[in-house]
């Protein structure tokens, strides 16, 4: 393993870099995950069929209060693997920051990112790596997200699993058609760097949640704006991980804020894709969408709305949503997206 070295590059702080060249690279962005990472690593350490091409694994540490950093050094000094650890400091909170880091740490060509929470079988990396390799095309493509529930879900989960980035698409490789307004997960995600790199403009507006900011979907703007400039999404079955679901993301207090914050953010994810003058028009076209399907669900559920999680989730969805650009614009945000 290469001696310890710290140093700063666009806000974050490296050690137990190597320099080499690197055909792959894991990124894992966390939030005080030191209990969680260990299962993930030991995954990591035990990936097969990477002989044929070089990787590496980079710990984007976004802020943690734990103790993270101390538990990627420990790893570190005793790391046996022909690739290294990594590990790198992203001071501003927010998901969509610890990605950006990512990627311009990576030295890899692809980019896989695996939240602290999701643990990939042992030939995820190899299998990420040959879709990467057999498909120039593509800009970015997801896993097949299995769950881990911790308990069993609510009655009728199914309706809102995609959600909570459970992907089980069948075992046939999809592409992503835009026309769907359908995206795979940040969870298990890997994208080409050049395609990132090329299509994102240099702030986006969603951040992801964190203290103060109810606000998600950070991940599908980013996908919205790799797919707008012409790269293609596809979901690959041969890359399996499982996400582990613990009992407090199945609980109302979780969920509802949850299905809020997703709701809200909704106006960007849907038109990012669309032109200026094509905006207005969606927004009308939303809007009264959104209304129909309130009151739909207000008709088929009545008071299960009160009484039934899922329905409750499902309604909270489909009124902040309809909200959504009055938050926006409240808020700020929506001036900002349209003045790119």
């Amino acid at each position: 393993m290469a001696p310890e070295v710290e140093n700063s590059l666009s806000g974050a702080f490296l050690f137990g870099a190597q320099i080499m060249h690197i055909d792959f690279t894991v990124a894992i962005p966390t939030y005080n995950g030191a209990s969680r990472l260990p299962e993930l690593l030991e995954r990591l350490q035990n990936q097969i069929s990477t002989e044929h091409f070089s990787w590496e694994i980079i710990v984007v540490d976004n802020n943690s209060t734990d103790n993270t950093a101390t538990l990627v050094r420990s790893y570190q000094s005793s790391w046996q693997c022909s690739y290294p650890l990594r590990y790198c400091f992203e001071p501003k909170q927010g998901a969509a920051y610890a990605r950006k880091t990512a990627i311009e740490q990576a030295k890899g060509k692809f980019i896989g990112f695996l939240d602290d929470d999701n643990y990939p079988t042992y030939n995820w990396v190899a299998a990420a790596y040959a879709f990467g390799q057999s498909h120039p095309e593509a800009g970015a493509y997801g896993s097949q997200i299995h769950p881990k529930f911790e308990v069993e879900p609510p009655e009728n989960f199914q309706r809102i699993a995609p959600f909570l980035a459970i992907t089980e698409r069948g075992n046939l490789p999809l592409l992503y058609s835009s026309h769907k307004k359908l995206l795979p997960p940040s969870a298990g995600l890997v994208v080409c760097r050049k395609a990132w790199l090329e299509s994102l403009p240099k702030e986006t507006i969603l951040s992801g949640r964190v203290t103060g900011n109810m606000l998600t979907s950070e991940d599908l703007e980013a996908l919205s704006y790799i797919q707008k400039s012409g790269w293609e999404i596809w979901y690959n079955p041969a890359m399996e991980i499982y996400h582990q679901i613990p009992s407090w993301r199945l609980q109302r207090e979780y969920l509802i804020p949850f299905f809020r914050g997703i709701g809200l953010s909704r106006y960007i994810t849907r038109t990012v894709n669309l032109k200026s003058w094509q905006k207005p028009i969606a927004l009308a076209a939303y809007m009264l969408n959104d209304l129909r399907k309130i009151i739909i669900h207000l008709l088929k559920y009545r008071w299960k709305i009160k009484t039934e999680l899922v329905a409750a989730c499902e309604m909270q969805l489909f009124i902040s949503s309809f909200i959504s650009p009055f938050y926006l614009w409240r808020h700020g945000y929506l001036q900002r997206y349209l003045s790119k």
